[in-house]
Order: structure tokens, then sequence, then C-alpha cells
């Protein structure tokens, strides 16, 4: 397999690694979250300059710790689609002036395929199809792998991601951003029983509700006029059991469709991927619905559940094995469906 240098910056992490298919032989990310908390969420301007200052350095660190040289690097990557366009471009065009300087081949790769790609990292022996579990701050998807870069999107969130509802509520809870880990300690010791808040389900027209398809608009609503009903009551707001009830929500909805989704489809694993695939809550619901059901569930190591060029190499490391490479041309794009990914190549 060939060994590619990638970079990621869709967002507000700065990563750059080296990895050949499955095997990482480097992994530098730089988080921006302490630059961002202070606006209580990411300011894309502040993020494409936070890339602009790192992203040398990161690249300088990564070939050090790989102990590789330019001349056994095969390819450069970086994540072209979707995210910030900003924040894209400053990757993207290191990524490129790379491949020029060394003579290397260039590929773009889609940030969802790499969230798929990092449960490759941790499972070397995991072959498609499978069903792949997508949950960030910006995604949460259910999706059909069946071979490198062929994937049906089979649901979907119809409004919030499971990411953003998490620190929407930390929001309004006053909690820290990014609201994932500080909900998910807080619900270590709360009661998840405590209040009944509601699944966000998709009605279809001719009746009853889509299988697969979700909505947390709806739920962060509820905990809204919870807490604002709370408020009006003496004493404190009991936050740990409201962090642990909206928690105990998200989880169960995300379990019950993701189980649902692999039974209809005959696929026996499930690959979790993203930043919420770190959370407590959703690893053990779904770790106990799937073995009632003898369903494989697999989740990345904490380190590459968030944002990281790992997941992008070992993409491209498998998308080059395969002779795709992406003209200089292409460009960023901030939306672009999984099903367009071959879009990004020649072959």
């Amino acid at each position: 397999m060939p060994t590619v240098l990638a970079i990621e910056t869709s967002c507000d992490e700065t990563a750059v690694a080296i990895v050949n298919n499955r095997q990482v032989y480097s992994s530098i990310i730089t988080s921006q979250i302490a630059v961002h908390q202070q606006y209580g969420g990411v300011v894309p301007e502040v993020a494409s300059r936070q890339h602009l200052e790192i992203v040398n350095i990161a690249i300088a660190q990564a070939m050090a710790e790989s102990g590789l040289e330019w001349g056994q690097i095969d390819g450069i990557a970086a994540t072209c689609a979707p995210g910030l366009v900003g924040a894209l471009l400053v990757g993207l065009t290191a990524a490129k002036t790379l491949a020029v300087v060394h003579q290397k081949p260039f590929l773009g790769v889609h940030h969802l395929e790499g969230h798929i790609y990092a449960t490759y990292l941790s499972e070397p022996s995991l072959t498609p199809p499978f069903l792949s579990l997508l949950v960030s701050g910006g995604h949460t998807s259910l999706i059909y792998v069946k071979e490198c870069g062929i994937y049906e999107t089979l649901g979907q969130t119809r409004d919030d991601a499971a990411g953003e509802a998490f620190d929407k509520v930390a929001r309004l809870l006053k909690l820290d951003y990014p609201g994932g880990p500080v909900i998910d300690k807080l619900a270590q010791t709360g009661n998840p029983q405590a209040f009944p808040l509601p699944e966000g389900k998709i009605s279809l027209p001719g009746g009853g509700y889509h299988p697969y398809d979700c909505s947390f608009s709806g739920l962060k609503t509820a905990v809204l006029r919870l807490v604002q009903q709370l408020e009006k009551e003496p004493g404190e707001i009991p936050i740990a059991d409201v962090a642990a009830s909206f928690q105990e929500t998200i989880a169960r909805s995300l379990t019950k469709r993701a189980i649902a989704c692999a039974h209809d489809h005959k696929l026996d694993t499930i690959a979790v991927g993203g930043g919420v695939a770190a959370n407590s809550g959703l690893r053990k619901h779904l770790q106990a619905a799937a073995e009632k059901h003898h369903i494989r569930v697999l989740f990345p190591p904490l380190k590459f559940c968030t944002d990281n060029a790992a997941m992008i190499g070992s993409a491209a490391s498998e998308h080059l094995a395969l002779a795709h490479t992406s003209p200089l041309t292409l460009s960023v794009q901030s939306r672009l469906p999984l099903t367009q990914i071959m879009e990004l190549y020649q072959h």
C-alpha cells in the first residue's frame, strides 16, 4: 500500500499524519478549542488564521515523528469537502504545494470518508460491506459502506447533528464548549431517567415514521423548556440529571436506528465514527443492543474519533492503491454528498 502524507483542516483541528493504509507512522493534531471557547463555538475566520499559523509546523513535526524522507512518501492528500471553506483552503493549498514541489500524486479526500476509515486504523481486518454510523458536530448519518468510494446514505438527521445538539444544550445549561465531553462527564453522576425527553421522529406521508432518519431540534427545544421550568422552581437546577436524561435520549435514538438499519440490510457489523463516537452513553447503549442482535460494533480509539489526519491518510492510501488521483485544479466544497466522492478522482 502507498505511504501518504495527509492534512486535515476542515474545522478547528490542524492535523497532519503519515499513513500506509492502516498503519500510522505519525499523527499530529493541534486543537483550537481554547481559542474558540471564548466565543462559545467555532468562528470560521479565526479557524482559518489558526490553520495558517500552524500547518507548516505540523507538517514538519509529522515528518520528523515518522522518521521518513520525502522519497519514501508516495502521495499527498488533504480534506477538500465538506467543511469550512476558508479552513479547507489552507490544508488543500498546502497539500497541492507539497505535491508539486516533491512531484507526488495529489488526492482530495472527503471528510466523512475519513471518519469511515478511522475504524480501519484499529481494525485492520475490517472489510466491506458494513454499516457506518457517523455522528459528529456537523453530521449524523447511517451509511452503507459497499467498497472504497462507493457509499449509500440510508438514514440521516433532518436538522441538527448529534454533536451540534450536545453543544447547544451545553450552552443552555451554561456549560463550557465543546458540549459533548462536558455533558458526558456530568451524565456520569446524573439520573438518566430523571426527565423523560422526546425522541425526534420523522413522519412519513403515508403514515408511520421513517425507520432510520432522526431529528434533534425538538429534543433541544424540550430541554430549553425543561430548563425554563426548573428555573421557576426553588433550589438549584439538577444539571447532572438534565445532562444524563438528554444524553440517554440521544444514545437511545441513535442505537434504535442503527440496529434496525443493520438488521434490515443484513449487515453484521456497525462501525461508528465521528466525535460523538467517544460518548460513553452511546457506546454503552449500542454495544448492549448489538450484542442482543449478534451484531459486531466497532469504535475507533478515542484519539481517532475527533477530526484527525490519520483517517484521511488511510482513505487516501487505499484510493491511491486503486490508482485514484485528483487534479491540481480540484477546489474545496462546503458540502458534497458521499455519493459524489468518485468525482474527486481521475481513474
